[in-house]
């Protein structure tokens, strides 16, 4: 049978029993690869303790193939590996400072692989003391190392880090400028987040949207020029970020600064690209659990739709009128009202909620304020009406307000 073959029926043992025995070694490489695949086997064991003598070979590719699969593998694993290595007796019991030392040691290992894996390792423990010993590793030879000793130092999160991962942004290897972008966005406090700025610029797709991730984790307005560049990048992904994260800007700003802010981004949204801006405006007042970012986007669809997107933008306003949050409720109403009713589509989807006496009275009271700004005859008539019919006291005092600026009663 061939390799791909045993690994297609789960013959563990068949496997373990080529990378043992086999004289080729392109298929020992193979053999150790494919072992990676199978965390879950129930011989998941004999597989840990072939791979980890596999990485005593005198092969270099077998080694390499060795540690990759073992990382793949995952916990005791790794950890079995690196104990071996270092001389320790690793084990689910083992205090993470224990397994941290080892892992700490197994970063100065000749084989680069070895060094990838502890440095990975050590970002699944919250042991900032390993923090200076990964950024030792950031002018590692190897830029795969670089990479994941930058991923584990953001994972722990330690502000020490901030300055060496700062020197990483400027790196050959656009992987390594990621994974330093990431663990900055993931520190996130004002050195590192203004480290970040100048990446919306950076040549690489993945490195530019994470930079641009992180911009909305700021509490002031420095990153908004940054952000309405980035609505003009090349890449849907970065431009979508923007807007993402210009939501999320401002629901971090202080109150008093937020009015300007939104003032300053709905003048860049308007002049870019209709569809990039407005879908996911539209996704993030749909899907948003956050009443913030749902209160600035409904506020923000009114100011920003043009005739694209117009009808989705109606329908996602509309359903935000029912929505738990007064504010929401009122952004969503006079977005409404700010949208071109030429059309009278906005007329339309209100006049049915306007005249279901099942729906909540605060949701009918935004639906008549909004028809009081873009109805025509018609709602005037139906206000009209309603004046006369109406129980509720709150749905009267607000079609009064409306009906007067359509003409009055008839």
């Amino acid at each position: 049978m061939s390799l791909y073959e045993l690994e297609r029926d789960g013959e563990v043992q068949e496997l373990i029993r080529v990378l043992r025995e086999s004289d080729n070694e392109r298929v020992q490489t193979r053999a150790a690869e494919l072992l990676g695949n199978f965390p879950d086997h129930d011989d998941r064991r004999d597989v840990v303790n072939a791979l980890v003598t596999a990485v005593q070979r005198d092969s270099d590719a077998v080694t390499a193939a060795a540690i990759d699969s073992l990382d793949e593998l995952g916990g005791d694993a790794i950890e079995q590996l690196i104990g071996t290595m270092a001389g320790v007796d690793l084990d689910e019991d083992s205090a993470d400072w224990v397994k941290a030392k080892a892992y700490t040691q197994a970063l100065d290992a000749e084989v680069p692989e070895l060094r990838m894996a502890a440095a990975n390792a050590l970002g699944g423990l919250d042991q900032a003391d390993a923090v200076p010993k990964l950024t030792q590793r950031f002018d590692d030879p190897d830029p795969r190392v670089r990479a994941r000793a930058a991923r584990s130092a953001g994972k722990i999160g330690d502000s020490r880090a901030t300055d060496p991962l700062e020197s990483l942004l400027t790196d050959s290897s656009s992987a390594v400028r990621r994974e330093a972008a990431r663990a900055l966005g993931n520190i996130g406090n004002r050195q590192a987040l203004r480290a970040l700025l100048p990446l919306y610029e950076d040549d690489h797709e993945e490195v530019r949207r994470i930079a641009v991730d992180a911009f909305g984790n700021f509490d002031n307005d420095q990153p908004v020029d940054y952000l309405t560049e980035a609505l003009s990048d090349d890449s849907p992904g970065v431009r979508r970020t923007a807007v993402y994260s210009l939501i999320e800007l401002l629901s971090n700003v202080p109150t008093d600064q937020s009015h300007e802010i939104r003032e300053t981004v709905v003048e860049k949204l308007s002049n870019t690209d209709d569809r990039s801006v407005v879908v996911p405006l539209v996704e993030i007042l749909e899907e948003s659990t956050q009443a913030a970012q749902r209160r600035n986007t409904a506020w923000l669809l009114g100011r920003v739709t043009t005739q694209a997107e117009r009808s989705r933008v109606i329908d996602a306003l509309v359903d935000a009128l029912s929505d738990d949050g007064q504010m929401i409720r009122q952004f969503a109403a006079t977005s409404l009202a700010e949208l071109d009713d030429d059309d009278g589509m906005v007329e339309r989807r209100l006049l049915p909620i306007v005249e279901d006496t099942g729906v909540d009275p605060a949701v009918r009271g935004q639906a008549i304020f909004t028809l009081g700004k873009v109805g025509g005859e018609r709602s005037r008539k139906v206000l009209d009406k309603l004046i006369d019919e109406t129980e509720n006291e709150t749905v009267r005092k607000k079609a009064f307000s409306a009906i007067s600026k359509l003409g009055g009663r008839g």
